[in-house]
């Protein structure tokens, strides 16, 4: 039996190649060359990765559940709430067999962060920032999906940020969202700001750019009982109560995310015991994250611009 992997961009062929080493059958199909009604008569198939561009979701999650496939779907599913709701409809023939792809909270120090007792917690913060410009070499903004206005921009780029908020913190109720465009790209946001309120009260923000000249990843807690911060690029996790900081580094690669993910989608697709990650992105109980995501991208308010060649 074979996975197959639909969509041949970077994040396509990652999965290719984790799921070969994992010894897998795994056929990568290029989206364009993308042959629907040849595929659908296939008796070879197990599962399914979808790794095409957010707006071909719909119709590949259909074609799963009405032949009894699991699916992986990459992040994010969609930039609308009616999309997502769309989708998790679908979905629920086979959704409890598969997931989507936020492979952050396979990250050592979000498993950490997220194992401690945060009950106290009064205030909390998410950023993420990089000079788009540095992605990839030989790479346009302006010919990408991130530059298109229906789900473009940095709040579905940079999306982990608003997932790992809420599987650390629980559901989020979304107060806020500013937002900063580019005057060539007057509706895409370059730098936004999501402000939020936990069940508990205890107010957050997650924030995301395109534009910071240093690459940054940090998470902040702040409780009547510790003062958590958390440096994804280090990585690192101090934790203070009072007596001085414990700082816990976390050794890895990043690949082994992906890979331990990918162990975890397996299991579900064959009905075997996962990793016991209490954080596992399985797609039936993923419809808030996506939900929130949707909703916080439907809510921007632009504010301004930024001053970013982009020429």
């Amino acid at each position: 039996m074979v996975i197959a992997v639909i969509g041949a961009g970077s994040i396509g062929k990652r999965h290719a190649a984790n799921l070969a080493a994992l010894g897998e059958a795994v056929e990568l199909i290029g989206w364009r060359g993308f042959d629907r009604a040849a595929f659908e008569t296939r008796q070879d198939i197990e599962a399914v990765v979808i790794a095409t561009s957010t707006p071909i979701r719909l119709e590949l999650i259909e074609m799963c559940a009405a032949h009894d496939w699991p699916f992986y779907a990459e992040k994010p599913l969609a930039w609308r709430v009616a999309q997502v709701e769309a989708i998790h409809a679908a979905a629920a023939p086979v959704a409890a067999r598969s997931m989507v792809g936020f492979m952050m909270r396979y990250h050592p120090a979000v498993r950490a962060l997220a194992a401690l007792d945060l009950s106290q917690t009064y205030g909390f913060s998410f950023e993420i920032g990089h000079d788009v410009r540095q992605w990839r070499e030989n790479w346009s903004f302006a010919g990408s999906y991130a530059a298109e206005p229906e789900g473009g921009g940095v709040l579905m780029d940079l999306c982990h940020e608003m997932d790992l908020a809420l599987a650390v913190m629980g559901p989020l109720e979304i107060s806020d969202v500013r937002a900063l465009a580019h005057d060539d790209f007057p509706q895409i946001d370059f730098a936004t700001r999501v402000d939020v309120v936990s069940a508990s009260g205890a107010v957050g923000t997650i924030s995301m750019d395109y534009v910071s000249p240093v690459s940054l990843r940090k998470a902040a807690l702040r409780g009547a009982e510790r003062v958590v911060d958390l440096d994804f690029l280090t990585p690192t996790l101090s934790e203070d109560m009072g007596q001085g900081a414990q700082v816990t580094p976390f050794s890895f690669e990043r690949n082994d995310m992906f890979m331990d993910m990918m162990r975890d989608f397996l299991a579900l697709v064959r009905g075997q015991e996962t990793s016991g990650n209490p954080l596992i992105p399985r797609f039936d109980t993923m419809r808030d994250s996506s939900l929130l995501i949707a909703r916080a991208w439907e809510a921007r308010r632009f504010t301004g611009v930024v001053d970013l060649e982009m020429s």
